[in-house]
């Protein structure tokens, strides 16, 4: 990523994910649809769909196999079987995690008040009823019973509907589903969403009100679900805050003098380097599990020990990389550190600083080059695996066409299992890079090319990612752009995500290839969801660099939830980006206004066109009501409401109580000093305005 967060440095098990809650276009195999250049030979899909000519040719076979004579029942037959093809496979065939033999069929016409298309005005269960009840379907996908519904064993020899089911009510209750705009069932033909709600006006524009100065690269809220969260900043030092409620006119409490932990003996820290992420357990509360990700110098600290990325594995030979920038390659090596806030007698959720002493060695991975690393770790909200964002590893141009290679774990997301640690000799006989395991639904399974660790590929660097609260399928991630495009993509399992190939939807073509190129042909690229050129905005300084939010789910301003907030890293532009319709994956983008609450708790710095001097946009927020934060250069600022800023917002209400912090609650676990610094800081600005970055 360019700056700090260049340089410097949709998903989950989706099958588990999904329940009747999501809706989005998804395979039944976790996959993102893809796209066919022509239509399949049996089943009526083109353009975006979920079989390839393999699977509709198999699909065909179990269709001539139920040898049924009746046009009509059969023309039903054919749609249901087919509708494995349908781009929201994923969410037909699975219902609350349990999959399916048949796609849930409308049990309803289709209300007002749902998203997807309103061209059928039947119930299609009743009509797969009366047309097919008494023909004979040899191996019925209608014979086993779901979920404990009535029906007839799942061996049985019947082979029609009403020696299956007693009633069309029971065969409906069975198999139909209603659509909503949280959930599509199937009417006959490919679901489609209705395209002509009308787009919802962009928000007027965003408040701010500072409650911090210092400068940080992270943030994650506090597990235990109280008013408490951790910021940490790029030379490795992590604190303890707690946040005040929004509108009281408090500022947060954080005292940097004494950090929960210091990781700075460990951490190197450089204009391109230092702590990237941080992730606690999901059941922190109780384990005291905690997690550091950040660069080292091998020159410096002895514990800085890895295999290089650079390896025979992936055709790179480190010996003829030569130095970048001073430095040998691998000499700086990415590393994910577990750490403990157990302490003897105590909670801790209730510990206020912890050891900086490793548990173990989650991972540790040599660079190529000084750049483009990446480095943010969260974990999956329902599948409590960790999640590690990497860049491609830095070059111009990803010259060994690292992203694109499937033994190479750089411009990827991994994921990793980090409860069930394997014994030393199976990591050494896996080939692991460290203390973890892989969970068994990683996209290795379906393609053998595949590193295990490997969730998603073709990231150039992503920077912030971050799952949806209400949605956990939207796992969303910036992608930072080389010259042109700046991007947001939605991170689904084994998704490749086009760069060097492409950069955002733009062809890509690398000045120098020495690791070889990728064919265009040879690739299913996801396209972004969102994103801008470079020629859009900050033309003084001649560059730009994404930086990933989050998705609003706050109450504290109605106009902006649901919308997903990103920024620029340079420019201090902030958009909004709405889905229409809803669960569309559609999204169009506004680039949104932002000022500073006249009775901001600290008061903001007015920039030219007296917007607030945010500097350089590191990072965005999240604490534990859903209200967002921008982690800037000048501080730490939080989304208010709108009102404060005389920003118009028909939905905010008259009042100004505010919204108190939850109490602290246990998470669950697979489902659901300062001078110094000052003089760091500058150091890293002049390096940043000097274009060294």
């Amino acid at each position: 990523m360019k700056g700090v967060l260049s340089i410097s440095f949709l998903f989950c098990c989706v099958l588990l994910l999904l329940d009747s809650s999501i809706s989005l276009p998804l395979c039944v195999d976790s996959r993102a649809p893809f796209t066919l250049n022509k239509t399949l030979g049996f089943c009526p899909y083109n353009g975006s769909t979920c079989c390839n000519t393999t699977e509709d040719a198999q699909i065909e076979k179990q269709f001539r196999a139920s040898n049924v004579s009746d046009p009509g029942c059969a023309s039903v037959l054919k749609s249901i079987l087919c509708a494995r093809c349908d781009p929201f496979s994923g969410e037909l065939f699975t219902v609350q995690s349990s999959p399916r033999s048949v796609p849930v069929l409308c049990n309803s016409t289709i209300p007002a008040n749902s998203s997807q298309s309103k061209t059928e005005v039947h119930v299609f269960c009743s009509q797969v009823w009366d047309t097919c009840n008494d023909v004979s379907i040899v191996n019925s996908p209608f014979a086993p019973s779901l979920q404990g519904q009535a029906g007839a064993p799942a061996h049985t020899n019947a082979t029609k509907l009403t020696d299956l089911w007693q009633s069309k009510t029971d065969f409906c209750t069975a198999f139909g589903g209603a659509s909503d705009n949280s959930s599509v069932c199937f009417e006959g033909e490919p679901v489609s969403l209705n395209k002509t709600e009308t787009s919802i006006s962009p928000p007027h524009g965003l408040c701010l009100e500072r409650i911090g100065n210092g400068s940080y690269l992270n943030m994650v809220a506090h597990p235990d679900g109280s008013n408490r969260a951790f910021f940490s900043n790029q030379m490795g030092k992590v604190f303890l805050a707690t946040l005040p409620d929004v509108g009281s006119g408090g500022t947060m409490k954080l005292d940097e003098s004494s950090p929960f932990v210091d990781l700075t003996d460990q951490v190197y820290f450089d204009t391109q380097f230092g702590m990237m992420g941080m992730a606690f357990h999901p059941d922190f509360a109780k384990n005291g599990r905690f997690f550091a990700s950040f660069t080292c110098d091998k020159s410096k600290w002895s514990g800085c020990t890895g295999r290089c990325s650079c390896n025979s594995d992936v055709n790179c030979d480190p010996s003829k990389l030569g130095t970048d920038h001073g430095a040998q390659p691998c000499q700086y090596q990415t590393v994910i550190a577990e750490y403990s806030a157990n302490s003897t007698g105590s909670q801790p959720s209730l510990v206020e600083s912890a050891k900086p002493t490793e548990v173990r060695r989650i991972f540790t991975m040599g660079l190529p080059f000084t750049s483009q690393h990446g480095g943010q770790i969260l974990f999956g909200p329902n599948d409590g695996y960790l999640y590690l964002m990497m860049g491609y590893g830095g070059g111009a141009g990803d010259p060994y066409n690292f992203a694109q290679n499937k033994k190479s774990l750089l411009g990827k997301i991994m994921r990793l299992d980090v409860d069930n640690i394997p014994s030393a000799a199976d990591i050494s006989k896996l080939g692991l890079w460290g203390n973890y395991s892989i969970p068994k639904d990683n996209p290795f399974s379906e393609d053998k090319d595949l590193q295990p660790e490997i969730w998603a590929l073709g990231l150039r660097n992503p920077w912030r990612c971050s799952f949806d609260a209400e949605r956990p399928s939207y796992f969303l991630c910036a992608d930072v752009g080389q010259d042109v495009y700046e991007e947001v993509d939605l991170i689904t399992k084994g998704g490749n995500y086009g760069w060097r190939v492409y950069e955002g939807p733009y062809p890509f073509q690398p000045t120098q290839s020495p690791g070889g190129n990728t064919s265009v042909n040879s690739i299913n690229p996801i396209f972004p969801l969102m994103g801008y050129n470079h020629s859009e905005l900050n033309k003084n300084e001649g560059s730009a660099s994404i930086t990933g939010g989050y998705v609003y789910r706050s109450t504290t301003d109605p106009c902006m939830y649901g919308r997903y907030l990103y920024g620029d890293l340079y420019a201090g532009a902030i958009w909004a980006a709405t889905e229409d319709p809803q669960n569309s994956g559609n999204f169009s983008t506004s680039r949104i206004p932002f000022s500073c609450a006249r009775d901001s708790p600290i008061q903001c710095d007015s920039a030219p066109g007296n917007l607030p001097a945010l500097g350089y946009i590191f990072s965005f927020g999240e604490d534990n009501n859903k209200d967002i934060y921008i982690l800037a250069s000048t501080g730490v600022y939080r989304a208010v409401r709108p009102s404060r800023c005389s920003y118009a917002c028909s939905q905010e209400k008259a009042t100004t109580t505010t919204t108190s912090a939850p109490s602290p609650t246990s998470h669950a676990t697979r489902w659901r000093v300062l001078s110094g610094y000052l003089v760091l800081q500058c150091s890293f600005f002049l390096l940043l305005l000097l274009g060294f970055m």
